[in-house]
């Protein structure tokens, strides 16, 4: 039951940037990163938002951390609460220009990308709920391009790891 990290990307917007003057970037989709395990993305790439309107994904998934089946998961999230110097970013967002129908030759893009630490779920002991982050920019992380809203719902999961560890 509780053996899960529930997320779901609720929408984006973009600020004025090089991503909303670029006009070959047309189509954007979603993509979801725990480490190097697990990848997920958004089924639908949409129409890239302008001037200040948002795009609505609402794509719900769940990545399971069970002891049986992920193990590799399971370790890798002991990891990040009792090793300190990891790196906090743990889930990866990352916005992908998807290139136009008539335009095969373009690859997929990486535009943006924003990060949620699950150590710092843990340490508020708090979920994220529907909340703007920010979205850097791909080329230069100092620049923010727009927001993203998501929920990652890790917290029940991460103490229930917690735990194990202590036992251990």
């Amino acid at each position: 039951e509780v053996e899960k990290i529930r997320i779901k990307i609720t929408s984006l917007c973009l600020t004025e940037s090089r991503i909303t003057a670029d006009e070959t970037i047309q189509q954007l989709f979603v993509e979801c990163r725990l480490n190097s395990f697990i990848a997920e993305e958004t089924p639908l790439s949409l129409p890239k938002p302008t001037g200040g309107q948002r795009i609505h994904y609402n794509y719900s998934t769940v990545i399971n951390v069970d002891k049986e089946d992920n193990h590799a998961e399971r370790e890798y999230l002991k990891s990040i609460l009792l090793k300190p110097d990891l790196p906090a970013d743990s889930l990866k967002f990352t916005v992908v220009s998807d290139p136009p129908e008539d335009e095969q030759d373009l690859e997929c893009e990486d535009i943006g990308f924003a990060c949620v630490s699950l150590k710092e779920i843990f340490q508020k002991q708090r979920d994220i709920i529907e909340q703007d982050i920010d979205v850097f920019d791909s080329q230069d992380a100092s620049t923010i391009i727009g927001k993203l809203t998501v929920t990652v719902e890790a917290l029940n999961a991460l103490r229930s790891v917690h735990e194990e560890c202590k036992n251990d």
